[in-house]
C-alpha cells in the first residue's frame, strides 16, 4: 500500500500536467504570417508587382493610420491603388529591418526610401528615407485583415501642411482684430470732425 500511494500521486500529477492545452490558438501561424508580410512588402513596395495585392490582403480590411484614418474599412484594391500611386510617381529602394510575430499579429519595422520622379511624387513624398512600423493582423487563411500604419512623418513634407494650416489660421485670427481696429479708427476720426 505504501508503494501504491506514491505511484498514484505521480500518475495524477502527470495526468494533470499533460491535460492542459496550449494557451495559443492552434490557428496562429507566426512564421507563416511573417513570410506573407515579407512577400507583401516585396511585391507591393519593393518591386512594382502591385497586381499581387490580392494574394496578401483579405477582400476587406481595417486600417488604423496616423491622423484621422482610424478604424476605416477598405476594399483590398485600395492597397494596389496606394502602391500604384507611389510607383507611378517614383521608385522605391527600401528594406525590412526586423519583424516580430505573435499569434495572428506581425510587426514589421522597415525603411522606405522613395525617389520621386514627377512633381506629384515630390509633393507626396520627398526624397529620403522614412522609418515605418506596420502591424498586420492575419486571418486563418493567411490574409491581412487589419493594418496599423505608423510612419515617422516628421521627416517628410507631410508636416508642412500642418505648418501652413497653422500659419493660415494664425493670420486669420490676427486679421480679425486688425479689421476691428481699422473700423474703430474710422469711427474715431468721424467723431473728431
Amino acid at each position: 500500500m505504501k508503494r501504491i500511494l506514491p505511484l498514484l500521486a505521480i500518475l495524477i500529477v502527470n495526468i494533470n500536467a499533460y491535460s492542459q492545452k496550449d494557451s495559443l490558438s492552434s490557428n496562429s501561424h507566426p512564421e507563416r504570417n511573417k513570410e506573407i508580410a515579407r512577400n507583401f512588402y516585396q511585391d507591393l513596395w519593393f518591386t512594382d508587382n502591385t497586381d499581387n495585392y490580392i494574394d496578401y490582403v483579405a477582400e476587406e480590411y481595417v486600417v488604423h493610420d496616423i491622423g484621422e484614418r482610424k478604424g476605416v474599412t477598405e476594399p483590398a484594391i485600395e492597397q494596389k491603388i496606394i502602391a500604384d500611386r507611389f510607383w507611378d510617381n517614383g521608385t522605391w529602394d527600401s528594406k525590412i529591418n526586423y519583424q516580430i510575430a505573435e499569434g495572428d499579429l506581425v510587426a514589421t519595422r522597415w525603411e522606405a526610401t522613395y525617389k520621386p520622379s514627377t512633381f506629384v511624387g515630390k509633393i507626396m513624398f520627398d526624397a529620403g528615407t522614412i522609418p515605418i512600423i506596420n502591424v498586420f493582423r492575419f486571418n486563418d487563411e493567411g490574409k491581412i485583415v487589419e493594418i496599423w500604419n505608423h510612419r515617422h512623418d516628421i521627416d517628410t513634407p507631410q508636416t508642412m501642411k500642418f505648418t501652413i494650416t497653422g500659419l493660415l489660421i494664425g493670420l486669420l485670427i490676427a486679421l480679425i482684430p486688425t479689421i476691428i481696429a481699422f473700423r474703430l479708427k474710422r469711427k474715431l476720426k468721424a467723431l473728431q470732425k
